[in-house]
């Protein structure tokens, strides 16, 4: 509790008093929603970083990379419906949509009639899908130990315990207010 303590004080100090937001940090309340906040917006902040280098070292973006990633597993070797692809990347159908063209369009997924119901499709890598990915999945191996060359491996451990949570408590989020609706701009003509 000593180094709780200590760290709010710490964080109180290190805001300068004229900074926006400065009034609150004397309520432990408002210290509290001041970390939140840090945490959230870093994770705003490394999601786009993470976004950013996987397309300027790795040729692609980090849901195409999430798509190749989840076709290559050999469990589903048939293939992969574009909702249970959507649930697994926690995505929108229609954010998935765009991404599955671009990735049919350089001919590596296809669409294929589902074998286990003729009226459904999935989604499966195409043989130079599969080449494709063995050969990213080595510099995804290399773009990973660079990233975390920095942590000790007890700490990649309690941080992907740490994100687990996360997600799984963000999953439970229910908010007693509903959102307030914005007002759509009207169009100039």
């Amino acid at each position: 509790m000593a180094s709780l303590k200590h760290s709010q004080k710490a964080m109180i100090e290190s805001v300068p008093a004229d900074a926006p937001g400065a009034t609150f940090l004397g309520n432990p309340d408002r210290v509290a929603d001041h970390l939140n906040n840090r945490i959230f917006f870093r994770l705003f902040q490394v999601a786009n970083t993470l976004q950013k280098q996987a397309v300027k070292e790795l040729g692609v973006t980090t849901v195409q990379w999430a798509v190749l990633g989840a076709l290559s597993d050999p469990r589903p070797t048939y293939g992969m419906s574009v909702g249970t692809l959507a649930d697994l990347l926690v995505v929108s159908r229609q954010n998935l949509d765009g991404v599955l063209k671009r990735l049919e369009r350089d001919g590596l997924i296809e669409k294929v009639t589902d074998p286990k119901d003729k009226r459904g499709r999935v989604v499966k890598l195409t043989p130079e899908g599969f080449s494709f990915w063995k050969e990213l999945r080595e510099r995804i191996f290399q773009f990973y130990d660079q990233a975390v060359a920095g942590f000790k491996f007890d700490d990649r451990v309690a941080l992907a315990h740490y994100l687990n949570a996360l997600q799984r408590l963000l999953t439970t989020v229910r908010l007693e207010q509903p959102r307030r609706e914005r007002k759509k701009a009207k169009r100039r003509p």
